[in-house]
């Protein structure tokens, strides 16, 4: 009567099918779970932009935090003066051998499609050869495909360049009030989870700092041992392959593969045996690299299992491309620690999980 529930003993019973509230409910989980998706996949190269400055927010205020420990600096200040370091060392080594290396890196150009064909002259003298001679003849009938992708490169290159000074501005800004960052990002979170989620965040910088500092010095010391070892076997443009190598090493398993292939195309101008002599020059720093430097400069810092590094290399890779495998190993690091610290320890509530960066 009147619309009123109906009353059983003291309590009223409301009328309806629950399962129809939680059909509805279900429904709109599933059609918000799919706008995030197509908002995460729209916007894919944004959030990688915003974790590249990320990126290079943690490079400068793990020069930063010294400045401010030491001298007593507002963060505005540490900040600056942090990115003069940068630009100062940059400029020094150009200074010191920016002539050698642009006289190498000239060279290369040159000697490169040399050893290509020395390359292709060797198959010529194989049995086998036929098909793999076909593929290359048809890949040299293809040469004004090859300018228009030239063309499409240079203008990426432009715009790379571009989205680099935005992510590097962003980057400065979140490095000069990182906590102001992180408490906006807190505060949309529930008072309660807060403080945990604070702590996670922490984690995951201080991970991301570990990982960069050790990668800086693999990728020193790898490019170093590089030149040298290409040097003492004979190959022209030494110093300038050990730079793309060291350089290379910032992308994990693709990256010295790759900077593999313009050493032995570069060594193959003096002969098949140092050719050779080259591919192991390579694969014996790579191994020194993997067994020894890594886990010496990663160990108790941002230790990413090897396995999840290489999923994460194919897997954001082909999601996100290019971009993707950039930033593969320090995403995978961050997911890491959030999947060890939010899931592991506060779900499963496992004794034995400890984050990357989490002391």
């Amino acid at each position: 009567m009147f619309g009123l529930p109906k009353l059983r003993g003291d309590k009223p019973v409301m009328g309806g099918d629950p399962w129809k509230g939680r059909l509805a409910f279900g429904a709109i989980v599933l059609v918000a779970g799919y706008f995030v998706v197509q908002l995460v996949v729209t916007l894919q190269t944004l959030w990688l932009l915003i974790f590249g400055a990320i990126v290079v927010a943690v490079i400068l205020r793990a020069l930063a935090d010294p400045i401010v420990r030491w001298l007593k600096a507002p963060d505005p200040l540490a900040v600056f003066l942090s990115l003069l370091i940068v630009v100062a060392v940059l400029a020094g080594v150009l200074a010191l051998f920016g002539a050698q290396i642009a006289d190498q890196v000239n060279a290369l150009a040159a000697i490169v499609p040399q050893g290509w064909a020395q390359v292709q002259t060797w198959i010529e003298a194989q049995p086998y050869a036929a098909q793999v001679l076909e593929q290359l003849q048809n890949l040299g009938s293809r040469a004004g495909e090859a300018l228009q992708v030239a063309q499409k490169f240079a203008l990426g290159f432009a715009s790379g360049v571009t989205t680099l000074v935005l992510v590097i501005v962003a980057g400065v800004f979140l490095a000069i009030e990182p906590a102001k960052s992180r408490e906006g990002l807190l505060s949309i979170l529930p008072m309660s989870r807060r403080a945990r989620m604070r702590e996670v965040l922490n984690a995951c910088g201080t991970a991301l700092k570990g990982w960069l500092k050790a990668q800086l010095f693999s990728m020193v010391l790898v490019g170093t041992l590089t030149g040298i070892g290409l040097a003492i076997i004979g190959v022209p443009s030494a110093l300038g392959l050990g730079l793309l190598t060291g350089l290379a090493q910032f992308v994990p398993i693709v990256g010295p593969i790759v900077s593999t292939i313009p050493s032995v195309l570069v060594a193959a101008t003096q002969g098949w045996e140092t050719a050779l002599l080259a591919v192991l020059v390579h694969v014996i720093i790579s191994q020194l690299e993997s067994n020894f430097i890594t886990p010496m400069v990663q160990k108790n810092v941002a230790n990413l299992p090897v396995v999840l590094g290489i999923f994460a290399v194919v897997g954001i890779g082909t999601l996100f491309g290019p971009l993707g495998v950039l930033f593969a190993t320090p995403l995978a690091l961050v997911l890491h620690t959030l999947v060890t610290m939010l899931y592991r320890q506060d779900v499963l509530h496992d004794p034995d999980a400890k984050a990357p960066g989490q002391k």
